[in-house]
């Protein structure tokens, strides 16, 4: 089977098609995953993954990417690459030629290019049209905080205001400025399982629209973005990345099932302990165990839809989902008596 986030049909069908090469899937877990995200990148998927899409605030599109091994534990991802639109499969790269989980920037640029990779500019003519209007608007939203001259009036730069005394109100309020969605952050997760339960699990995303540059979310860290155990299952997430990744929930998904819990039950588990402390975020998680069954939860949206792709026995292999989302809850403010 072949499960991806957010309603990327063309992804998906190229992965399974890709699955479907040899009975069973066998051996094409992987190619499934890493060609079925960089189909997302040739085409743009929603702006938010491969080039043209997502600038940061100097106007440049980087990207970010991660393939994972259920079998071996093995990662290969790269972040902040930049020149270079097939994110997934440089990540490939990484995690079959050299030792290291991730390479960054300029470097695994370099890299990329040393093993054939044509360098190629990022921008286009939308990505510098979305940037030149952000500009345009005094750089509103962005993403600092307790900085001067005021970050809500100017696009700086930025420097320590060491006169401030920081709260921890302004600090929540800035983070829910920050809408998280299809129109400026849409990573693609995949996971693909054949029947010995080969699982592999990768993303590939462009980040944030107009994030300071050298940001990287959660995209490409295993245990954040996706997770993978042959033992178990797999687990991969899209939404505000900074906050997500500092709960590791594809991990937290993975381990859930491990210790029994359902699909459905370890995403809306990793997702609650977001919740506990961020009440504003917008993020999703999909999860399958090793016998295919699967689930998605979401928070911060109405409803989520993605893409699943299994043998049924009647309607397409290939079908859209959508599930409601957990309900938002309302921050309690305390007063003072």
């Amino acid at each position: 089977m072949v499960i991806n986030t957010w309603n990327f049909t063309k992804a998906n069908s190229h992965a399974w098609r890709i699955l479907n090469r040899t009975p069973g899937g066998l051996g094409q877990t992987r190619n499934a995953v890493v060609e079925g995200c960089n189909r997302c990148e040739k085409l743009q998927c929603d702006l938010a993954v491969g080039l043209g899409g997502s600038p940061d605030e100097a106007g440049d599109t980087t990207l970010d990417a991660m393939i994972m091994d259920g079998a071996t534990m093995n990662v290969g991802a790269v972040a902040g690459l930049r020149y270079i639109n097939d994110a997934i499969r440089v990540a490939r790269v990484v995690l079959e030629h050299t030792k290291h989980s991730m390479l960054v920037g300029n470097a695994a640029t370099e890299f990329a290019q040393s093993f054939g990779f044509q360098g190629e500019s990022l921008k286009t003519t939308k990505s510098n049209e979305l940037w030149r209007k952000w500009i345009g608007k005094n750089c509103q939203p962005n993403f600092w905080n307790n900085v001067h001259p005021d970050p809500k009036a100017s696009c700086g730069p930025c420097k320590l205001n060491v006169t401030d005394n920081n709260s921890w109100k302004e600090d929540q309020q800035d983070a829910t400025e920050h809408n998280i969605g299809h129109e400026n952050h849409d990573t693609i997760g995949m996971i693909a399982i054949d029947v010995d339960k080969q699982i592999h699990a990768g993303t590939s995303t462009n980040g944030l629209t107009f994030k300071i540059p050298g940001r990287v979310g959660d995209t490409a860290f295993p245990g954040a973005g996706a997770y993978a155990d042959n033992e178990v299952g797999a687990a991969t997430a899209t939404g505000n990345g900074d906050v997500m990744m500092r709960f590791l929930p594809s991990l937290i998904a993975v381990e859930a099932m491990r210790s029994g819990k359902t699909p459905a039950e370890a995403t809306e588990l990793a997702i609650q302990r977001i919740i506990k402390h961020y009440k504003d975020f917008s993020g999703a998680l999909a999860a399958v165990n090793r016998r295919g069954e699967y689930a998605l939860s979401c928070y911060g949206w109405k409803e989520f839809s993605f893409v699943v792709s299994s043998p049924v026995k009647s309607g397409p292999n290939t079908r859209i989902e959508t599930v409601k989302c957990l309900p938002k809850v309302v921050q309690k403010v305390s007063q003072n008596n």
